[in-house]
């Protein structure tokens, strides 16, 4: 199913995002609130009936649960979405946007999953990239839930990286910018290419939890030039 939204007030000129360039393109979006309470909602209430994700995800995460899953059944995942038909469209919206912004040009869209990391102390995301059905596409991390601090830094307490979220560049060169950690804020939401590597540090506060989301978006572009050539 694919959908090509048009929402009035999800215009380029009132989108609220910003980016990052490391060869290819970061772009960190606003979560409108409904979005953001709904996914919270639906994460805290349906936890114990949500499938769980751990078997097909990098993660060393215990508590890894699965939305949205429509590749093919497998030994690990079936076919299911506990999604809203609203949100669904929302994060359309937003991965539509991300390939205008980067112009793009004729391009199929599909979700491919979404799930929920929560992580506690000690948790953590190795360095790994993103695919769906297919090889191309774009990822992305929502914040939902973070804890009021991460721990003790073990050294360097003046570059803290606690349970930080770190994308790795796919250009080089000696004054390029080929990482990007960011201060996350609950609401942030960014989205990058499946290839981007990227990871999350463990941190070490143990009466607290760190909640994030991810949508992966299979994303066939050049669609007409590649039936004109088959």
């Amino acid at each position: 199913k694919v959908f090509r939204p048009v929402q009035e007030n999800m215009k380029e000129e009132k989108m609220n995002f910003d980016f990052v360039f490391l060869g290819q393109s970061v772009l960190k979006y606003q979560v409108p609130l409904e979005v953001f309470v709904g996914l919270n909602e639906l994460y805290e209430t349906q936890k114990k009936h949500l499938p769980n994700a751990n078997k097909q995800l990098a993660g060393k995460i215990p508590d890894e649960v699965s939305l949205f899953y429509a590749g093919p059944t497998n030994k690990k995942m079936h076919t299911h979405s506990y999604v809203s038909e609203d949100i669904l469209k929302w994060f359309y919206s937003i991965f539509d946007h991300y390939l205008k912004w980067n112009k793009t040009q004729e391009y199929r869209m599909d979700i491919n999953s979404i799930w929920i990391n929560e992580m506690k102390a000690g948790d953590y995301n190795p360095v790994h990239i993103h695919r769906g059905t297919i090889f191309t596409g774009l990822s992305s991390v929502m914040i939902l839930k973070l804890p009021k601090d991460y721990g003790p830094e073990i050294s360097r307490s003046d570059q803290p990286m606690n349970g930080r979220l770190q994308i790795f560049g796919t250009g080089g060169g000696q004054f390029a910018k080929t990482d990007y950690s960011p201060e996350v804020r609950i609401g942030d939401f960014f989205v990058f290419p499946y290839d981007m590597r990227h990871c999350v540090y463990p941190f070490f506060n143990k009466k607290e939890k760190r909640r994030t989301l991810v949508c992966n978006m299979d994303v066939e572009y050049a669609v007409v030039a590649s039936r004109n050539t088959s």
